[in-house]
């Protein structure tokens, strides 16, 4: 007897501990040659189920055993763990085959190492504040509604009393749609129920305008929490709204340099425009193009899926209240620009053949060998060159000519699968442009420009106007959202951080990309390029960038869920006018392809700064580049492309440094030039000022 009770406790105890251990079979997927699209399927046995996987993606459900999207050639972890907190952790890395996938598996860890220090967040790194975003309450949206929905919802009647607590998935209200259709609305969450709808009140209607424009209407209840709770991504970790570090360093120099220069930004703009509309031309002034042409070239390397895309994605992100912020931010980097376009010009070079090199390669290095910095010159000036260069090959070039490719096939699907002689047919075309040098490209972009600007602006207005009614709604909404935004936005400081990195991203304004442009601007007068750079974020971002967004929220598209960037952005106009993402689809490879003209003329002056002036050696850059046009358009690099832009705002750091430092000779400049024109000493168009008199 005693025998068999001790054999027993022994198959228990051996069965038992048999049972903790964990045994994990790993299946490894790489499916096609497309990157991002391998998976890891995992079968645990053993222990007690039910088990939770802790991916080190992001996106993986910690109840999922299947990781999907994962950047082939990049290890990740999961931690198993069952019912007794027994656990096994195990690493997995999708083999690379295709090219492709070997060049996007290499560059994504360069790219998060690059995302560490760009969007590195001194505030919470020093405690300042916490980033982790927490929610107060989570609110309950009337059943079966969605975006653009159609029709009535009226709150019938309450199941549950104001103030009581409720548990989640408890039925809290019935709904009655369109008069007809009873529905149950049930908590998603436990905590105390607060009404925001009383019984026999209108939760949303489609036909009330404020309703559509107003953000968060459909919301019948709200039920607050006992304590504030962290949000957290799918696979478990903290969600956080952090205030990067590229951020801060583009919009605080921005915000010095307005100060520093007196407000040129308001004070100055009424003499950007006239400059612009050629009114102080000199024919014979040092330089290749007009005022116009080096703003148009300027523009058209930024006007572009910033103003489309990224718009799209700071209000799904930050709400309709990020509009203010992204034209706060448009205002102040006008000061910016003024600063290193008036030094572009001022240290510009021009050769014996009246071609003109110019950019912040020249003014960081002879502008701080001026100031006996002549080794901290060279060394930002060739730093900046070589994030110049790799910018303009991949944000410049590949972004560009891949995007415009996925765009236009979405809308004309005889496009799928040629990516190749797309691309080809695209680097033909860019060829006959860029082999002509900065007066070709000018010519170019002075007519593409102001063509594709208009049809885009029309397009909006056109929007707007059809529902013009909404325009009272739509600007309390930017206004409500920028200071009270809901707690699942990430608060104010959530919302301004989305409209000033959007902003960033899309006018460049500290970059010192536009330098390069308007420093080949025929003039005698530096300062006078500088008020015309000046308009350059005030097209990009208060006037583009917010139309977009207008589209957005007059049509009710920034309540939309699941949809993000240029779709949005398409969808939206289509709202209106059905034939539009067509020519939407049409002004976006303009915008791409005026964007790639702009920075081959950049990537090829830091180029030369690197490797001599001579034509040959701008022949080969040039091939370089057209051959990155069909690369760009063939395959999808992910990761480089990632890391392209983030070499075009690492491309701030050196520039705005020397800014800072030469701000003060940059101020005494504009004080001369302000003198020169009290006085009327600038030289005046006469054929301008004969067409004015005419009109």
């Amino acid at each position: 007897m005693r025998k068999s009770i001790l054999s027993l406790f022994f198959s228990v105890f051996f069965l038992s501990s048999y049972a903790q251990e964990l045994e994990v079979d790993v299946q490894i997927e790489n499916p096609s040659k497309v990157i991002n699209d391998g998976f890891v399927e995992l079968d645990v046995r053993g222990g007690t189920p039910p088990y939770q996987y802790k991916w080190s993606n992001q996106q993986t459900p910690l109840d999922a055993s299947r990781a999907g999207a994962l950047v082939e050639g990049v290890e990740y972890t999961v931690t198993i763990t069952d019912a007794a907190n027994n656990s096994v952790t195990k690493t997995v890395k999708v083999p690379a085959e295709a090219i492709t996938e070997h060049f996007n598996g290499t560059f994504a860890p360069i790219v998060a190492s690059m995302g560490s220090v760009l969007f590195w967040d001194p505030f919470s790194a020093i405690g300042i504040y916490d980033p982790v975003v927490y929610a107060d309450i989570k609110r309950v949206a009337a059943p079966n509604w969605e975006a653009r929905a159609e029709g009535r919802f009226v709150l019938k009647e309450w199941l549950k009393a104001e103030g009581e607590r409720v548990e989640e998935g408890e039925p809290i209200a019935i709904v009655l749609q369109d008069g007809e259709e009873e529905t149950q609305a049930y908590a998603n969450a436990t905590g105390t129920l607060e009404y925001l709808v009383k019984e026999g009140g209108v939760i949303y209607n489609s036909e009330n305008v404020e309703h559509v424009i107003e953000q968060g209407a459909h919301y019948l209840a709200a039920i607050r929490y006992d304590q504030p709770v962290p949000l957290l991504h799918p696979n478990g970790d903290l969600q956080q709204k952090d205030i990067p570090f590229i951020v801060i360093w583009l919009v605080l120099g921005a915000l010095f340099f307005t100060i520093r220069m007196g407000f040129i930004n308001i004070r100055g703009f009424k003499h950007a425009l006239d400059l612009a509309k050629g009114k102080y031309d000199d024919p014979n002034a040092p330089g290749q193009v007009t005022h116009f042409q080096a703003l148009a070239t300027a523009v058209s390397g930024t006007v572009g899926l910033g103003n489309i895309a990224g718009v799209a994605v700071a209000i799904s992100l930050g709400g309709a209240g990020a509009t203010m912020w992204m034209i706060l931010a448009g205002l102040l980097g006008m000061s910016s620009k003024f600063v290193e376009c008036t030094l572009g010009v001022k240290y510009r070079f021009i050769n014996s053949e009246g071609r003109v090199f110019g950019g912040p390669m020249n003014y960081l290095r002879y502008g701080l060998e001026k100031r006996n910095m002549g080794g901290f010159g060279k060394f930002l000036a060739v730093f900046f060159a070589i994030l110049a260069i790799g910018a303009s090959f991949g944000g410049g070039n590949m972004f560009q000519a891949n995007q415009s490719f996925v765009i236009l096939a979405g809308e004309f699907p005889a496009l799928v699968g040629n990516g190749f002689l797309f691309g080809v047919v695209v680097a033909i075309l860019v060829g006959i442009v860029i082999i002509g040098g900065i007066s070709s490209i000018a010519k170019v972009t002075g007519k593409v420009v102001p063509i594709m600007a208009a049809i885009y602006i029309l397009g909006a207005l056109v929007v707007i106007g059809v529902n013009i009614e909404n325009i009272g709604p739509a600007f309390a909404a930017i206004w409500d959202g920028a200071f009270s935004p809901s707690a699942l936005k990430g608060g104010v400081i959530g919302v301004l951080i989305v409209g000033f990195q959007r902003a960033a991203f899309s006018n460049e304004a500290g970059v010192g990309s536009a330098a390069i442009a308007h420093s080949a601007a025929k003039t005698h007068h530096p300062p006078s390029e500088g008020f015309v750079a000046l308009l350059e974020p005030f097209i990009d971002t208060v006037v583009v960038c917010t139309l977009t967004a207008l589209v957005l929220i007059f049509t009710g598209m920034h309540e939309v869920e699941g949809v993000g960037g240029v779709e949005l952005t398409s969808t939206a106009f289509g709202s209106v006018i059905s034939w539009f993402p067509y020519v939407l689809a049409a002004a976006v490879f303009l915008f791409a392809f005026s964007t790639m003209i702009s920075w081959s003329y950049y990537g090829m002056r830091a180029w030369t700064y690197l490797f001599g002036k001579s034509k040959n050696m701008e022949l080969l850059y040039k091939a370089l580049f057209l051959v990155f046009v069909v690369v760009g358009a063939s395959v999808s690099l992910g990761a480089v492309l990632d890391f392209s832009d983030m070499m075009i705002l690492a491309m701030s750091f050196p520039n705005i440094i020397g800014l800072y430092i030469m701000s003060g000779e940059v101020r005494r400049d504009l004080k001369e030039y302000s003198r020169k024109l009290k006085a009327g000493e600038l030289f005046h168009n006469p054929s301008k000022e004969r067409v004015k008199k005419a009109s």
